[in-house]
């Protein structure tokens, strides 16, 4: 009884922090945005003045040497793909910091028109990411594949991401544990698929992990059971998935695993466009 009370108070505290890291984020993602807009605002802007230098030299070009000439068009044509490349990740940075803004300012049990790949494959690489920082020898091969053409979908932005980030969690937990015991042999790889079908969309995580035993299928969805060691699962990720897959969104939850081969997890929610 000791035990399981100590262990009980290790994950409340997990949750406390992981809910001030919530707020704490969301605090961070505000603030990084103006920079993120002056930024690439600056580039646009230097880009059009790279334009009108561009004309100048034209008009010009009978004042500058051939070798001169050359080395001018090699330079403009530099750091126009440089501006570009800043434009592209500046938006990108963008586009995250929105998605995480709208997870954190979301009223609970609030259903807002969302492009539910863009949420898939934001939190896919956010949770990667994420285990990048705290296993700097971490590394895996992630697939992905979204039907295109699907439409704005209502749901709940930050529960559904929130089911996303603990599945991918978990994924990413599993390839890196077997990869601890197999070695350079083992490739840990992830799978990620958005599909639609009978006004029925379905989201595949898979990965070629430890798989899961007769026990753990079991009890996968019981509120603190958790296969991690104390201090690195709360033992309510999957109860959360649940509760958010099934009750909230109307949905099923399942998966197909083989113990030492792998797991897939599928969420299946109806359909309702905005």
């Amino acid at each position: 009884m000791e035990k399981q009370i100590e262990t009980l108070q290790q994950q409340l505290k997990q949750q406390e922090k992981l809910a001030s890291l919530g707020m704490l984020s969301a605090g961070i993602a505000h603030e990084i945005q103006n920079p993120l807009n002056f930024v690439i605002n600056f580039s646009k802007m230097s880009d059009n003045l790279l334009k009108d230098l561009t004309e100048i030299v034209e008009e010009n070009e009978e004042n500058f040497p051939a070798e001169d000439r050359e080395e001018i068009e090699d330079i403009v044509a530099d750091l126009k793909e440089n501006m570009a490349k800043i434009v592209e990740h500046g938006e990108r940075a963008i586009s995250i910091i929105q998605g995480i803004l709208l997870v954190s300012r979301g009223k609970e049990n609030e259903y807002i028109p969302s492009d539910v790949p863009h949420i898939v494959k934001e939190y896919v690489w956010l949770s990667y990411h994420a285990m990048r920082a705290n296993h700097k020898n971490f590394n895996i091969s992630i697939h992905e594949e979204y039907q295109e053409g699907l439409p704005m979908m209502m749901v709940i932005p930050q529960d559904l991401s929130r089911a996303i980030l603990n599945l991918m969690n978990n994924a990413c937990y599993t390839v890196w544990k077997k990869a601890q015991k197999t070695g350079e042999e083992y490739t840990p790889t992830i799978g990620v698929k958005v599909t639609a079908k009978d006004e029925q969309l379905t989201i595949a995580i898979s990965d070629n992990g430890e798989g899961m035993t007769d026990e753990v299928k079991q009890r996968i969805y019981e509120n603190f059971f958790t296969t991690k060691p104390v201090g690195q699962g709360t033992g309510l990720g999957m109860a959360i998935v649940k509760d958010i897959v099934e009750n909230k969104h109307h949905g099923t939850l399942t998966f197909d695993t083989k113990e030492g081969q792998g797991s897939t997890f599928y969420i299946t929610i109806p359909i309702k466009k905005s």
